[in-house]
């Protein structure tokens, strides 16, 4: 229930403005001053302030002025008669969201009332995912203690405030992006938009609009005018992701941007200029790149002015185990099993491992174990096959004879002159599926998920093998 405070010295008004506002399921007080106002207003939390712009103390304007010093996101609704509306029309310049004329009526102060609770709602939305934005991409939730990542960590906080270029190089899956939002979102810039352009993943033909933007009629297809990434980053940071495959006539296109800090859109015939930073992102080496002519080296030059290089995750093995337990917490969380611990068998292994695919595919790895896992430790069972056979869990084990397995396991078919090998893999994926819906307790999409293959997929096989999706 939003609260509303009206502060109104005609008692008359502030009866009328009680009852009517009482009984559109509002919780409303209201006063005679304007000092009683702002003195409950920093002892109580209100949604909605109404003022008369007149009062026998302290004015509505300054009621306002008070009002926003406590909080920004208190909306202001001014009342006034006909002849002080120039006075109201200056209150919404100071930050009040509209004003109502005496007399008003009642279905027109509704509607305002409800704009204005509708905005303070969104604020407070912005608020919080603000927030919670700069908490996700502070410094500690970028995860390592060793000596590699603290270097990171000090050329983030060092670079963070500036309006440098900054490239950031590594290999794929070492978290480039993320250092890219750390330093944008603990910077002067950090209310301002974050812009991702995946130079890799946009054709090459839709590049320099996307970028840019385009004037309506520009091209064919060009029925309105499109702003493009850059302007959609004005005022925050733009990250340029694998900049490496951008082809040779956007890097041109680039560089004079980066030069200037202005652009013309694709049929346009104006310049734009813009204040954006750019953060660049790669998992080529450039300067090889430069040697091979497929890279411009007056562009590299621009964009290499401050460099932060990622280490490799098989370069910093010390930070494997605060890296498992940040994944182990998130997907206990995201998926209700709990698990809370790995097996010191498993841990041999994660060790071993040289982890190609960096942090992003240890990430995986522990959502796959957290999936698999039998109570609430992971063992090397409930580890991805491919990780037990490369760090030679698998021939490590005791040698059974082919016998014992075939007894051993239920699933293991006894061949003999009629079996057939295509029966037995169908039986075998239905089992599979039985298991995954069991385990996810008869819910298709995180069935699926544990399986790594679409809901799509899945659907399809449940009726290619006639389970009932009830």
């Amino acid at each position: 229930m939003a609260r509303i405070l009206i502060v109104e010295d005609d008692a008359s008004m502030r009866e009328v403005l009680v009852f009517f506002l009482s009984n559109e399921g509002y919780e409303v007080q209201a006063i005679d001053t304007g000092e009683e106002a702002l003195e409950l207003l920093r002892q109580e939390d209100f949604d909605l302030v109404m003022t008369d712009l007149k009062l026998g103390g302290i004015s509505g304007i300054e009621v306002l002025d008070g009002v926003k010093r406590i909080s920004k996101t208190i909306e202001v609704i001014i009342i006034t008669a006909y002849s002080t509306v120039e006075t109201a029309l200056e209150a919404i310049k100071k930050g009040a969201f509209d004003y109502v004329g005496k007399p008003f009526k009642l279905n027109e102060l509704s509607l305002i009332v409800k704009k204005a609770l509708e905005k303070r709602e969104l604020s407070l939305e912005n608020q919080r995912l603000y927030s919670e934005l700069q908490d996700r991409y502070r410094f500690s939730n970028i995860i390592g203690q060793s000596r590699p990542m603290k270097q990171v960590f000090d050329m983030i906080r060092r670079v963070a405030n500036t309006r440098t270029t900054v490239l950031i190089s590594g290999e794929s899956g070492t978290g480039k992006e993320l250092v890219a939002r750390a330093i944008h979102f603990n910077s002067s810039r950090a209310k301002q938009p974050f812009v991702v352009v995946n130079c890799g993943a946009i054709p090459d033909t839709l590049l320099e609009s996307e970028l840019f933007g385009h004037m309506r009629g520009a091209f064919t297809g060009a029925h309105v005018t499109k702003k493009g990434l850059v302007e959609e980053a004005a005022g925050g940071s733009l990250f340029l992701d694998e900049v490496g495959e951008l082809p040779q006539n956007m890097q041109v296109k680039l560089l004079r941007f980066l030069q200037e800090r202005r652009f013309r859109p694709v049929g346009g015939t104006q310049e734009v200029p813009v204040d954006v930073r750019v953060l660049a992102a790669t998992n080529k080496d450039l300067e090889q790149e430069v040697r091979k002519g497929t890279f411009r080296e007056d562009l590299f030059y621009r964009l290499n002015v401050i460099r932060i290089t990622l280490p490799a995750l098989r370069t910093r093995k010390d930070d494997i185990p605060y890296l498992l337990v940040h994944f182990l917490k998130k997907y206990s969380k995201e998926t209700g099993i709990q698990v809370k611990r790995i097996s010191p068998e498993a841990m041999d292994i994660l060790y071993k491992y040289d982890y190609p695919g960096n942090v992003r595919e240890l990430e995986n790895i522990v959502e796959h174990a957290v999936a698999f896992a039998q109570g609430d430790v992971v063992t090397p069972e409930a580890l991805p096959v491919h990780l037990l056979s490369n760090t030679h869990y698998l021939q490590h084990q005791a040698p059974v004879s082919d016998t014992a397995r075939e007894q051993s396991s239920p699933d293991m078919p006894r061949l003999t002159h009629d079996y057939n090998l295509d029966r037995y893999m169908e039986d075998l994926e239905k089992d599979i599926l039985l298991k995954a819906l069991k385990k996810a307790e008869g819910v298709k999409t995180e069935a699926a998920r544990l399986l790594g293959i679409s809901f799509r997929s899945f659907r399809y096989k449940l009726q290619k093998y006639g389970i009932k999706e009830d």
